[in-house]
């Protein structure tokens, strides 16, 4: 396995008011080994001085490879020449151990102003490309770059916006001169190690999301480069929702757990969360919003979301614990409601559940409730009920999806579990069910004597007929991702419109 790899180097010099540049950009490979990880490029140009360069992510191949870039601009000046050519070499570093992309022990070269030069094997390469749209996006322009020695003698871009319920192809042109969105101008095609360059602009008209694959015929061949099977994709923002019980701040080295929460929301660019056992110190039933867990979670974030938070009985006989929701997009709606038949403080089973309607681009109105259930045997079933109710009566002919998130206390194929999806939802997290580490429990005394494999009850259930689909689960906060920080772990679902 190459845990990384480079792919290409360009090396481009160029004159901007009279004064001379020179760009260096690295593209990389790489194997997903942990969420925490360093990637570098090492390299020196004709001072013979070594520089370490930070590389940063720059798309998701799949859950298990991902393409990272690095790039420099350097000026010429009376003080200092530029680097000219350059050697480089790649080291990574993730779970306490170092990779290295050294070609094979003789370094990477590139000659100064020299293009691009693509490394290894890689005789077709998609370059200079991005994963997301701008709003508003009617065009998208596709650059090719292709190993002279090969002799394409076509280059085709097959794409859809539909999900190939309709495919369509556009032809390459060989180009003498390139776009480069690095340069943010055309920039000339060099050609010095063999590589010729193509490109196709395709018209778009702004989709919410596109895929392609690459297409040469060479000596009467047919040839694909369809991104290692995963095709080459855009589109604008995916909605990626998190669910997590946060155990009422019943955990060890808990200040240090939220920080990673935190972490985690910034890093996977979660737009709404949804808390449970959120608490607040009991302060004789006035509450302490200071220390509020979601209050603080929020805190911590590099840009604070909108939050909405309700408590709903005494917890651990000192803390008022409820609910929470917090999102990237305002919050059009919101409200708090019981949902149980008792609603004394001092009953664990006053369930409160809370609702709030976002906005999303291209996605619409959407209703998410954050709910913390009671078990079957203590009044889930009339919770469930109360909860349906007041989500169809808030499902208008406005909203375009409902989401019911949480922790809902009951177990796949259980009779509380069948109650919700005979009420029209979907378990989009139905398909992950085979995957959950072994051993990886609540610790909830109700919940022992069942194997790890049957006890997931954190679900986001989806109603049914919503303009919503999901994407992708992933399950986070385990001993591989960010670690534990409660006695359940969290699950990241991503979503499009369908």
């Amino acid at each position: 396995m190459n845990e990384v790899q480079l792919l290409y180097v360009q090396n481009v010099i160029y004159k901007k008011k009279n004064i001379l540049i020179q760009e260096l950009t690295f593209f990389i490979k790489l194997q997903n080994l942990s969420p925490d990880k360093v990637c570098e490029v090492i390299w020196a140009g004709e001072d013979e001085q070594w520089h370490t360069l930070s590389a940063h992510f720059h798309s998701a191949i799949d859950d298990d490879q991902e393409y990272w870039q690095a790039s420099l601009t350097c000026d010429a000046s009376d003080m200092e020449s530029l680097p000219g050519n350059i050697e480089c070499v790649l080291r990574y570093k993730a779970l306490n151990d170092e990779y290295w992309d050294n070609n094979q022990g003789i370094n990477y070269f590139s000659q100064a102003d020299s293009g691009l030069r693509l490394t290894h094997s890689q005789v077709v390469q998609n370059i200079n490309f991005d994963n997301k749209f701008y709003q508003g996006q009617r065009f998208l322009s596709v650059t090719v770059a292709v190993q002279q020695n090969i002799q394409a003698e076509s280059v085709v871009i097959h794409w859809t916006t539909d999900n190939w319920k309709n495919t369509q192809k556009t032809e390459c042109q060989y180009t003498r001169n390139y776009w480069s969105e690095n340069l943010g101008s055309y920039a000339r095609n060099r050609n010095q190690y063999g590589v010729k360059i193509w490109n196709a602009l395709l018209k778009i008209e702004d989709p919410f999301s596109l895929e392609y694959s690459l297409c040469y015929e060479s000596d009467g061949c047919i040839h694909w480069d369809n991104n290692f099977g995963k095709n080459y994709s855009l589109s604008h923002d995916l909605l990626r929702v998190l669910i997590l019980n946060l155990h009422c701040y019943q955990e060890d080295n808990q200040d240090y757990k939220f920080s990673q929460i935190a972490k985690a929301i910034d890093e996977q660019q979660v737009d709404v969360i949804c808390l449970q056992e959120v608490a607040e110190l009991w302060n004789n039933g006035h509450g302490d919003w200071e220390s509020n867990s979601a209050r603080i979670i929020n805190q911590r974030l590099k840009n604070p979301y909108y939050l909405y938070s309700d408590w709903s009985h005494l917890g651990f006989d000192k803390y008022r614990e409820g609910v929470a929701i917090l999102s990237r997009f305002p919050l059009l709606k919101q409200g708090s409601k019981y949902v149980s038949n008792d609603t004394s403080l001092d009953n664990i089973h006053s369930r409160k559940v809370l609702m709030a309607q976002v906005n999303v681009p291209y996605m619409g109105l959407i209703n998410i409730y954050s709910a913390h259930l009671s078990w079957w045997a203590d009044g889930f079933s009339e919770q469930f009920k109360r909860l349906n109710d007041w989500a169809v009566l808030n499902h208008t002919q406005e909203v375009q999806a409902t989401l019911l998130c949480g922790d809902f206390n009951v177990i796949p194929d259980s009779e509380g579990y069948d109650l919700v999806l005979n009420q029209a939802y979907e378990d989009v997290g139905s398909h992950i069910a085979s995957s959950l580490e072994k051993g990886f429990k609540v610790s909830d005394q109700y919940w022992q004597d069942y194997p790890a494999d049957d006890c997931r009850i954190d679900y986001v259930f989806l109603k049914k007929q919503s303009a919503l689909q999901i994407v992708s689960v992933k399950m986070i906060f385990t001993e591989h991702d960010y670690g534990r920080v409660s006695d359940h772990c969290g699950y990241l679902m991503t979503f499009e419109p369908n």
